[in-house]
């Protein structure tokens, strides 16, 4: 009995085994689909890590995809770029896959091992003749140059640099910092409205404005004042801004002392004609220098000499004396009525000659400097505004005054019909810094606080920045010591665009190292290392792509 139990109990296991309850035959599969799985993920993992090598390292992707060169190689005729970011580079038309902008064409034809035409060339040689290649450059490391095409340790093509790059770029070429030379085609000129003009050598002057007050010639100012004690005994000049000539009575003036002088001037006449027959020649001379005497006192006391004479005609004493104008002009001053007593030194009258006027004008410390007498200066007033009037400077006065900081200058101008009168505003204009020099539209300069930018015009569409110095500028012109040349074009319109495009382009050739930076010199040519032994080095991260380099973004190359 415990044989066959003994027996039976394999026979019985066997049987469980074979036949046995469901729960033992769900552990032992379930061991192998957890095998299953794990080995299924594994493979899933690296062919996931192999599709992100394939598409984000280009050395791994040539080595898996190589690309036929030869003869019956396919070649792509347009790449498409984005325009804010150069490093996408595709031969389809489509959106930026970063910021979705329409992708623009890049002109240019591809040649086989993934060169454009013009990179294709030996170094030193044009492509159609439109620019100039230098040398290739590693996009890597911009140091490494070589002068015939090839690729680096990456496998990456190395980038043609052409001859206008190297200028945009700085290098060897005084071009100012952070700015490029601009390719913009002679269609595109017109469209954009870019128009130059030549710089000329001529004479430049900088106009110089300020606001002038008329005043008076003081030259031109003559007080009639009283010699002796009298009274006014009628005016004939008896309002002010009346006008006068020289000669015509003013006033007639009772006075003692000109009565008794001209008794004494008849007497003294008396007397000589007495001492004609006297046979004593003292006593003639004495007579004589007596009549004399009382002659010069009647003239001294501003007797008009007509008065004078028709005393000596008549031989009567008149009352009043009339005394006549000394000068021309217009009385400006009036101090008298009739009746009234005048004492010696007393003003009676002023006549002011305004035949020429003075303008007196401020004008601040940095135009003074240059203000020169006899200098040429313009007047226009705001009562007359078409006509202009020539004069010069008169006089410049040695302070400055301590409210205004300004110095006043005065001018001198004729008054022809008594237009300008007196207290009235005037507008004065001179030319200050009259030079000859290089001069060009005052519109070719471009200020950016620090330095002044010119664009030269360099034919073909191709405009230069340079950096100028500026002399002297007026009446829309600019006087330039220093960066442009008589006989040169500068851009004068649209300058705005120029400015902006020459900056771009200089900051794009310094992000994609297409050319060194503004500051750097250029690099030196070397042979770029072999690709057998590359130097231990941590992987690049992935780059901008020039034009020119092997395009592998339509069928899943590294961006």
């Amino acid at each position: 009995m415990s044989d066959e139990k003994k027996e039976g109990i394999p026979q019985d296991t066997e049987e469980t085994a074979a036949s046995g309850p469901p729960g033992g035959a769900t552990k032992s599969g379930g061991g192998g689909k957890s095998r299953f799985f794990a080995v299924l993920s594994a493979v899933l993992g690296l062919l996931l890590a192999g599709v992100v090598a394939f598409y984000n390292v280009p050395a791994f992707h040539v080595l898996l995809h190589p690309h036929p060169v030869g003869d019956n190689a396919a070649m792509t005729a347009d790449k498409y770029t984005c325009g804010m970011h150069p490093f996408i580079v595709t031969d389809k038309p489509g959106n930026c896959p970063i910021c979705g902008m329409t992708l623009t064409k890049i002109e240019g034809t591809a040649v086989p091992g993934g060169a454009t035409a013009a990179s294709s060339a030996p170094a030193g040689q044009t492509s159609g003749g439109a620019r100039k290649l230098l040398f290739y450059r590693n996009p890597m490391n911009p140091n490494i140059t070589s002068k015939t095409p090839a690729k680096d340790e990456m496998g990456m093509d190395f980038v043609p640099v052409y001859e206008d790059e190297i200028k945009g770029s700085g290098a060897g070429v005084d071009l100012p910092e952070g700015y490029a030379t601009v390719q913009v085609g002679a269609e595109r000129v017109q469209l954009a409205g870019i128009q130059s003009a030549t710089a000329v050598r001529e004479a430049i002057s900088r106009p110089v404005r300020a606001v002038g007050i008329v005043v008076p010639d003081e030259r031109g100012v003559r007080r009639v004042q009283s010699k002796v004690e009298g009274w006014i005994e009628k005016l004939h000049t008896n309002f002010t801004g009346q006008m006068v000539t020289k000669g015509q009575p003013l006033m007639e003036i009772y006075s003692p002392d000109l009565v008794a002088t001209q008794r004494e001037y008849l007497l003294a006449r008396a007397g000589v004609d007495r001492m004609k027959e006297s046979p004593y020649e003292d006593a003639r001379q004495m007579s004589s220098g007596l009549a004399q005497a009382a002659r010069t006192r009647l003239k001294l006391f501003d007797v008009p000499e007509s008065f004078i004479e028709e005393l000596e005609r008549t031989g009567k004493v008149r009352r009043t004396v009339t005394l006549n104008a000394p000068v021309s002009g217009y009385v400006t001053g009036k101090e008298i009525f009739e009746g009234t007593r005048v004492m010696p030194g007393m003003d009676l009258l002023t006549v002011t000659d305004l035949s020429h006027v003075w303008i007196e004008a401020d004008l601040y410390e940095f135009e003074a400097q240059s203000v020169r007498v006899g200098q040429t200066a313009l007047l226009e007033t705001v009562a007359d505004p078409g006509a202009k009037r020539k004069g010069r400077v008169a006089f410049i006065y040695p302070t400055f005054s301590p409210e205004t900081r300004t110095l006043k200058v005065r001018f001198e101008f004729p008054n022809p019909g008594l237009r300008l009168k007196p207290q009235m505003y005037a507008n004065v204009a001179l030319d200050l810094h009259s030079v000859t020099g290089v001069v060009v539209p005052d519109s070719a300069l471009i200020e950016t606080g620090v330095r002044v930018i010119a664009f030269v015009d360099s034919g073909n569409g191709s405009f230069e920045p340079r950096e100028v110095k500026v002399g002297v500028r007026g009446n829309g012109k600019a006087q330039i010591l220093s960066g442009v040349k008589a006989g040169e074009k500068v851009a004068v319109g649209a300058n705005f665009l120029l400015d902006s495009e020459s900056k771009l382009r200089a900051a794009l050739t310094k992000m994609t190292g297409g050319a060194s930076a503004p500051s750097q010199p250029p690099p030196k040519s070397q042979t770029p290392p072999p690709s057998k032994s590359p130097p231990p080095q941590t992987p690049p991260q992935p780059k901008p792509q020039p034009q020119g380099q092997v395009d592998h973004t339509g069928h899943g190359g590294g961006r």
